[in-house]
């Protein structure tokens, strides 16, 4: 499957829209993670555990948004865009969403 943040994918038309397609995960942080996470607050620089934690979700929601445009009979999901939000402390819905479609090849 195609997936792409552009609106268009060269060498194809879109043939039909079928419709938005999302995948969405809720991660909390960890207690462990969140001491280590303090530490390189004092010395500075990338925290790693929460760029991974970040990353995974990422991932699952991105997953599970290629899964809906599957179950739709789609070749692409097009104009792919993430989001995110604050659901509660220490708590986060990452959202990847998009537009499924069929495609055929230009002549």
């Amino acid at each position: 499957m195609i997936i792409t943040t552009t609106d268009y994918i060269p060498g194809y038309e879109v043939s039909e829209i079928l419709g938005i397609v999302r995948g969405s995960t809720a991660r909390a942080r960890n207690v462990g993670k969140d001491i280590l996470a303090s530490f390189r607050n004092l010395v500075g620089g990338e925290v790693v555990e929460y760029t991974k934690l970040i990353g995974e979700a990422r991932e699952q929601a991105l997953d599970r948004m290629i899964e809906e445009a599957k179950r739709l009979g789609a070749d692409a999901v097009i104009g792919v865009r993430f989001g995110t939000t604050q659901i509660m402390q220490g708590v986060a819905e990452i959202l990847a969403y998009g537009t499924a479609v069929k495609l055929r090849k230009k002549e």
